[in-house]
């Protein structure tokens, strides 16, 4: 197929318009990119004065006696991001964490969105693994975000972070609804299964018959 001079013009105009799209789609996307100062930084006027002062104090002590380094960062809303991309790009953008150890970790809220994650740095994810940060989120700070309790639920993730980073943190420590009934169901088993001990033992001359078959048997028994 023979190629004219116009249709290679025209071919080489396209590739050249879409290398300036590509070149400032992704200026656009680095742009976008906030950068950050601050410990503690509400962009939504969530926190009282007292308690991002707070919130800095118990960072600043997590970092003196860790060497790890925490940013917490509340937003109106992702603007179309998608929350853990979005986070992992901050911390990349403002190299949280002391330089070689890439011991940085993020706590992005996106309170309008009602979105969260915990973004940590390469240094610290054998420690403060993905199902960790779940765990904290689940466990820390959703149930307290649901009650507008926003300081509350930050102070607490800090503080389990600082307990993971320890080595203290025991995982679903709290739970949620279904294993806080964990406990209780046990108790209930055994009482329960004692209860059905004492009744066979009563009456097993009476009611001996397909008895074991009947309660034992099957997936029920062993």
């Amino acid at each position: 197929m023979k190629i004219t001079t116009e249709t290679l013009k025209q071919r080489i105009l396209t590739i050249a318009g879409l290398c300036v799209v590509s070149v400032l789609f992704l200026s656009g996307q680095t742009n976008d990119i906030p950068r950050i100062v601050d410990p503690v930084t509400d962009e939504t006027s969530t926190l009282s004065r007292s308690e991002y002062y707070e919130l800095r104090r118990e960072i600043i002590h997590f970092e003196d006696s860790t060497s790890n380094q925490i940013v917490v960062y509340i937003i109106p809303t992702l603007g179309g991001n998608e929350i853990r991309e979005f986070g992992i790009r901050i911390l990349e953008k403002n190299k949280i964490g002391q330089k070689g150890k890439d011991n940085g970790i993020l706590i992005l809220i996106a309170k309008d969105d009602r979105k969260m994650s915990i973004e940590v740095g390469y240094g610290l994810e054998g420690v403060l693994t993905d199902a960790l940060c779940d765990q904290i989120i689940r466990n820390e700070m959703r149930p307290r975000f649901r009650e507008g309790n926003y300081y509350e639920g930050i102070s607490a993730a800090i503080a389990a972070i600082t307990q993971v980073v320890k080595g203290e943190y025991t995982a679903d420590k709290k739970g949620n609804g279904d294993s806080d009934w964990f406990p209780v169901l046990i108790v209930l088993g055994v009482i329960f299964f004692s209860m059905i001990g004492m009744f066979r033992r009563r009456h097993y001359s009476v009611s001996s018959k397909g008895y074991n078959s009947w309660w034992w048997g099957g997936g029920m028994g062993g």
